[in-house]
């Protein structure tokens, strides 16, 4: 009897074992064996990280009262000229410092508009595409309506009558807009899985429409939820740049990647000055290229996830 009983369990442990070899592997897993199979991927997560230690932990210990202040007597210091490893601009205020904490702000920026605009629209096409019909008719026109908004005009407009306008007030903003391209995403998967087995088997189980929606179906987008969130920071932060180098976006005293490019609307410091403009150009360009190759490796990485469940 024991050995039969030892025969039974050894039996069901290679049982055990190959049920969990023909498991596919996590999402994480199939994230980062992607982005170590890119060697572009991969030196783009670097440069990702370098660039978060240089704005977010180069600014703790800046003070935003001693970077902001003016001092004309150091006016267009050129590059490492007393002690400005960047030079310095037209109000004598450093340029590295100016870009650790631009950086900073710009990147707040795009990942809180993000946040917005990706809860906004996830809900937003969760029921639209769940329940479809008549609600889905009505929320896609909304949609419409709102996409065919002038977004650039409408936010200048509102950025000069709105009192107390600050970085809150310019998230707020730009979210508006945003959440509409989130929910058409997000729309067209949750439409490619309502009537999926495990949606009409959770319906005959009796659970409920909220339930299945967030308990069920949210699960299984997961992955492309994180590669639309990554695209979208660096989306947002451009708009954010674009904004502020027009001189609509966040205010003159709070530094951001916008505000120093705007320095390249005078031909002579384009010419003359490159170190006003230059690196607020070069971080933004890296940071956008390098957050788009991220997103490639992760968007490769649900994709063969797909494949493998």
């Amino acid at each position: 009897m024991a050995e039969k009983k030892e025969t039974a369990t050894k039996k069901a442990n290679k049982k055990d074992a190959k049920q969990k070899a023909t498991l596919p592997p996590s999402g994480f897993k199939v994230a980062v064996r992607e982005i170590l199979r890119s060697k572009s991927a991969c030196i783009a997560l670097i440069i990702i990280i370098l660039i978060l230690l240089f704005t977010f932990g180069g600014s703790l210990f800046l003070n935003r009262a001693q970077v902001t202040e003016m001092n004309i007597a150091d006016a267009y210091y050129g590059w490492g000229e007393a002690g400005h490893l960047l030079g310095t601009d037209d109000g004598g205020r450093d340029i590295m410092k100016l870009l650790m904490m631009g950086g900073r702000n710009s990147i707040m920026i795009g990942i809180s508009v993000t946040l917005i605009t990706e809860i906004v629209g996830l809900i937003v096409g969760l029921i639209s595409g769940y329940y479809g019909g008549a609600i889905d008719s009505v929320i896609m026109r909304i949609v419409d309506f709102v996409q065919i908004l002038p977004q650039l005009p409408i936010i200048i407009v509102l950025t000069t009558v709105i009192r107390n306008y600050n970085a809150v007030t310019l998230v707020f903003l730009i979210a508006m807009f945003g959440w509409t391209t989130t929910a058409r995403y997000y729309r067209s998967f949750i439409l490619s899985q309502r009537d999926r087995d495990y949606v009409l088997a959770s319906k005959t189980s009796g659970s409920s429409n909220l339930q299945i929606m967030f308990r069920e179906v949210l699960p299984n987008i997961t992955s492309m939820i994180i590669i639309e969130v990554v695209l979208t920071i660096a989306g947002n932060i451009g708009i954010e740049t674009s904004l502020s180098y027009l001189g609509y976006g966040l205010p003159t005293t709070t530094p951001s990647l916008g505000t120093l490019i705007g320095f390249a609307d005078d031909p002579v410091n384009v010419i003359s000055r490159p170190w006003l403009w230059l690196p607020a150009t070069i971080l933004l360009l890296v940071i956008s290229l390098s957050i788009n190759y991220v997103g490639r490796a992760l968007q490769r990485a649900g994709d063969a996830r797909q494949r493998e469940n």
